[in-house]
């Protein structure tokens, strides 16, 4: 993508810095997140109270939350001092599904996690699916565990779990991406595997939805595969391709016009957006598509995400090159 040149460089007092926000503005969840590595828990469950069946919000606070109690024993407090509350379960099994996934990056690559943890993990996230039945939240977790389970799990398992999932909340993007991984390369499934879950979600979500952007995190998680592959052995051939020919190009404007073209244009980008538009942004600036790039980074503003911008480079440099280069003020 050319970058236009300006007549006069910026001071370093006016240029531009993207914000790495890892809550993406969502202040009242960052105040919860702060009162869990204290020690406090009340402010989670009045926060999550008041999330109440937005769902969409609902799920990105808990995955972030679940982050931040991982290293504590906040949400454990919690549930013994309020042990009939649902949300203190759901916010629990996230978190040990959290756990164990820290636990599996302790080991290392190829290392087996044992499986009592995972079983574990299961058996809170079903007690929070009892707790809490409406909620989409304890399905979501477990369609993030599953993939640590050697082999995977059963295939009518993981159908069941995503059945239960859609039946509360059909166009979850975040359990969908989930379901991606576990069918991508790096887990138990191909490259044509995952492509094919995310055309398929993508093709049924109604205008407006985010759920096309699969398409983009598909394409993302391929580069990863190979990528990883050819550490130590010289640069990986083809990438320059990899972004822009005809088909990422194609599915980059359906993904655009499905999801952009169908939201309101006068709705403010809400923070559980924002991760899922830098994953579009991504896709449009390194495919060349200067108008979709100029019109995602637009209602993006200074919210920048580290994924997957942390995985071609720099992010800092790529957001702020890509989006001077457009003429974004």
């Amino acid at each position: 993508m050319a970058v236009r040149r300006r007549s006069v460089r910026p001071s370093r007092q006016e240029r531009f810095v993207p914000d790495f926000d890892p809550d993406f503005g969502d202040r009242a969840l960052t105040e919860a997140r702060h009162d869990i590595v204290i020690g406090r828990w009340q402010g989670v469950r009045d926060l999550l109270a008041a999330t109440g069946t937005d769902w969409a919000r609902r799920t990105h606070r808990l995955r972030l939350l679940s982050h931040a109690a991982a290293g504590s024993s906040t949400v454990e407090t919690w549930r013994a001092a309020e042990p009939g509350n649902p949300d203190a379960a759901v916010l629990r099994a996230a978190t040990e599904v959290v756990r164990v996934f820290d636990s599996a990056i302790a080991a290392g690559r190829g290392a087996v996690v044992e499986r009592a943890r995972i079983d574990a993990a299961v058996d809170a996230c079903r007690g929070a699916a009892e707790a809490a039945p409406a909620d989409p939240m304890p399905w979501v977790s477990l369609l993030s565990v599953a993939r640590l389970y050697e082999g995977g799990v059963a295939r009518r398992e993981l159908r069941h779990w995503f059945d239960e999932l859609r039946r509360r909340d059909p166009y979850n993007t975040e359990g969908h991406i989930q379901v991606l991984r576990y069918w991508s390369a790096r887990w138990h499934g191909t490259h044509g595997s995952m492509y094919d879950f995310a055309r398929d979600a993508a093709g049924v979500a109604p205008p407006g939805s985010s759920l096309p952007v699969l398409v983009q995190v598909a394409r993302v998680e391929e580069y990863r595969y190979i990528a990883d592959g050819a550490l130590g052995r010289g640069p990986v051939r083809g990438f320059d391709q990899h972004w822009k020919h005809e088909l990422a190009v194609t599915e980059l404007r359906r993904t655009f016009a499905r999801w952009i073209g169908g939201r309101d244009p006068g709705r403010p980008v809400a923070p559980e957006e924002v991760g899922d538009l830098n994953f579009l942004a991504h896709a449009a600036c390194y495919a060349g598509q200067v108008e979709i790039a100029r019109d995602v980074m637009t209602l993006l503003g200074k919210r920048a995400a580290w994924v997957p911008w942390s995985y071609t480079g720099d992010p800092e440099e790529q957001f702020t090159r890509f989006r001077e280069g457009l003429g974004v003020e």
